[in-house]
């Protein structure tokens, strides 16, 4: 494959922020009381925190070795999962769910952000820090995770696995149809401009489909493949070993249920009224814990008569039947997304976590909930954020003259039409404009006449002139049509860049999958960014392939 020889990165700034984001970033006091730690100023605080701190790691390596090397893991990070054997080993950690060939580019740019991490920490606190990918594989969203966009010449393609599937089954449960999985990556590969990289890596992701079973094996593959030598660990969450690892911790949980719901509520309302939106509405009753009935996840709640019921009642469970489950088949419960990250935190010596935005949102209810379980929630650092420029994007860019900032929170609209109107030498939107206004003066009299004979007549009066002022503006569309045509190829310039920087008014890494990157660039792109220094202090980056 060929090589990249350089890249250029440069931070900017973003102008669509929410308050929780801008206030985070400057670490105002406001939001900063809902956290435990400065997200990047307390990890020698955080490593002596942790030093007091048990876990189960002979029993959590047997796991991670086993089910790593199944997923064809390289030695560095089978080393590294040996390496947690070591008392003062440390973790990094971050996760999502197992999206088709990684589902969004975010994903990749978590995995970069969790390594790179990793490493900067391990040299500077000079104990090993092992970076860590959580697969989310007890979700049961498969309308979430069954589909990825692509850029194409007609714009963002949607290219979706239509499995019937059971609803709410978690995805790591679910098998994956080999042959219309097949059929999906030929079709998606039919919108792929051919290049270098293209055969390889079709063979790559034909390779890693034909070595799994499910759709969770499939991401854990993929990602392997990605990031190969760089020494990622993958956790399946919904792994059946790790499961009973989390027994006695599933106990715990169910004990201080009330304790933890409690605090999780009037978290809610603390973060609400400093002013902070939040995406998750939890109530007193919620247990925050699933349980898998004949392959689908109920999520629990727990009434005044200590009962723990599905929300449509399809289950009843006292307090003890559900102790007995966790102790003996902790494989039919599993976390919610408030929980996981206490379980997360009871699992790995977590140093650190790394999340996106809405993650970092809902963790800031979470401090209470931490300390409920004896356990002080980790710094939170937001994920690296790219977006990549293309060579012909960015000379697009540069040939009108745009402006990334500009591009990546509001699209080229504003700009394409201005481009437009200082093409042309004729004023035709000036002069429609004062026909207007002179049409409505002359017709003023003619209007005043109709109301005067008869009232009736005032409504037909403003019609006609709105029938006249409409003819105005057809023939003003009419012109700007033909100017259109005349500067198609340049409209068709500023769609190109509009696609690619922000598609669907969002955020690329919000939209694209890296598949169209790595056909055009190749995977070496992705190495190159975990050497390059970039800072965590930066909200976004502009990455120049």
């Amino acid at each position: 494959m060929k090589e990249l020889i350089h890249l250029d990165i440069e931070s900017i700034t973003l102008s669509r922020k929410s308050n929780f984001m801008q206030d985070y970033l400057k670490q105002n006091e406001d939001i900063m009381k809902f956290f435990e730690y400065k997200p990047l100023s307390n990890f020698k605080e955080r490593l002596e925190y942790l030093k007091q701190k048990s876990f189960k790691r002979e029993e959590l390596v047997k796991v991670l070795h086993k089910k790593n090397e199944e997923w064809g893991a390289t030695e560095e990070s089978l080393q590294n999962i040996q390496r947690l054997k070591d008392e003062e080993a440390l973790v990094v950690i971050g996760g999502q769910q197992a999206g088709l060939l990684s589902g969004p580019t975010y994903t990749v740019n978590k995995v970069i952000s969790i390594i790179k991490l990793a490493r900067q920490q391990e040299e500077v606190l000079q104990v090993p820090v092992i970076p860590v990918f959580w697969i989310a594989g007890e979700d049961h969203d498969y309308e979430e995770i069954n589909h990825t966009y692509l850029l194409t010449e007609q714009g963002m393609i949607k290219h979706q696995i239509n499995q019937h599937v059971q609803e709410r089954t978690p995805v790591s449960d679910i098998k994956m149809d080999q042959a219309l999985s097949l059929k999906w990556i030929d079709e998606l590969f039919l919108t792929l401009e051919e290049t270098s990289y293209t055969k390889d890596l079709y063979k790559l992701i034909q390779n890693c489909l034909n070595h799994s079973h499910t759709y969770v094996d499939f991401f854990a593959r993929f990602i392997n493949e990605l990031f190969r030598n760089e020494g990622l660990v993958l956790i399946d969450s919904n792994d059946k070993e790790v499961r009973q690892l989390e027994s006695n911790y599933f106990e715990e949980m169910i004990l201080k249920q009330n304790e933890i719901s409690e605090r999780i509520y009037r978290s809610t309302q603390l973060v609400r009224q400093s002013g902070y939106e939040l995406t998750i509405e939890p109530e007193l009753e919620d247990a925050h814990i699933f349980y898998h009935l004949e392959g689908e996840r109920i999520l629990l709640v727990r009434n005044d008569e200590d009962l723990w019921l599905g929300k449509q009642n399809e289950i009843e469970l006292s307090t003890k039947e559900l102790l007995q489950i966790a102790k003996e088949q902790p494989e039919k419960l599993s976390n919610n997304v408030v929980t996981r990250p206490l379980m997360q935190d009871l699992l790995f010596p977590t140093l650190a976590f790394v999340g996106g935005w809405g993650e970092i949102s809902y963790w800031s209810v979470l401090k209470d909930a931490f300390a409920s379980m004896d356990l002080k929630m980790p710094p939170i650092v937001p994920r690296l954020s790219f977006t990549y420029v293309e060579p012909k994007v960015a000379k697009l860019v540069e040939r009108y003259s745009l402006h990334y900032e500009e591009i990546l929170s509001r699209g080229v609209g504003k700009e394409r039409i201005n481009w437009i109107s200082s093409q042309e030498a004729y004023p035709t939107k000036f002069v429609a404009e004062q026909i207007k206004e002179d049409i409505d003066e002359l017709h003023k009299p003619l209007r005043k006449i109709a109301e005067d004979i008869s009232p009736n007549l005032k409504e037909l009066s403003e019609a006609n002139l709105y029938f006249i002022q409409e003819k105005l503006d057809y023939l003003l569309r009419s012109i700007e049509k033909e100017v259109a045509k005349k500067h198609k190829k340049n409209l068709v310039d500023f769609s190109d860049v509009e696609f690619s920087l922000f598609p669907n008014s969002q955020l690329q890494e919000r939209i694209f999958n890296p598949c169209y990157l790595l056909n055009y660039f190749g995977g070496d792109f992705i190495h190159k960014m975990i050497g390059e220094d970039i800072s965590f202090e930066q909200e976004h980056y502009l990455v120049f392939l």
